[in-house]
């Protein structure tokens, strides 16, 4: 699996019209052959930061997207972007969940202090 990410900060007056396009290319993506999953999030501490986080199944599938149109309009957003933003593809080899918290606890002393 790929996980990709863009995190941004925009500029106050343009948040609105670059949610909605974002959003839009979010919901268009999502239904793409490959595509796991395809978010858009905005921090609650700094509401002009930008996060658009996508999960592909492979390299296959992400690099037919990036050369996609919709790609393209993502990009021309990131160039207007305040300050050069963090763009970042990581590569997953394997995904647990909570099992791990579960086999990281598990046989964890715990005390009991009397009252």
């Amino acid at each position: 699996m790929i996980h990709s990410t863009i995190r941004m900060e925009l500029e106050s007056g343009k948040h609105g019209d670059t949610l909605h396009l974002l959003c839009s290319i979010a919901q268009r993506t999502r239904s793409k052959p490959g595509c796991i999953s395809c978010c858009v999030y905005r921090d609650i501490e700094n509401d002009s930061m930008i996060l658009f986080e996508q999960l592909w199944r492979n390299q296959k599938y992400l690099r037919h997207h990036l050369r996609s149109d919709d790609y393209q309009k993502v990009l021309l957003i990131v160039e207007v972007a305040m300050h050069k933003p963090e763009i970042c593809f990581n590569s997953i080899a394997n995904t647990t969940g909570v099992e791990t918290i579960q086999k990281a606890r598990k046989g964890r002393k715990t005390c009991v202090h009397a009252p």
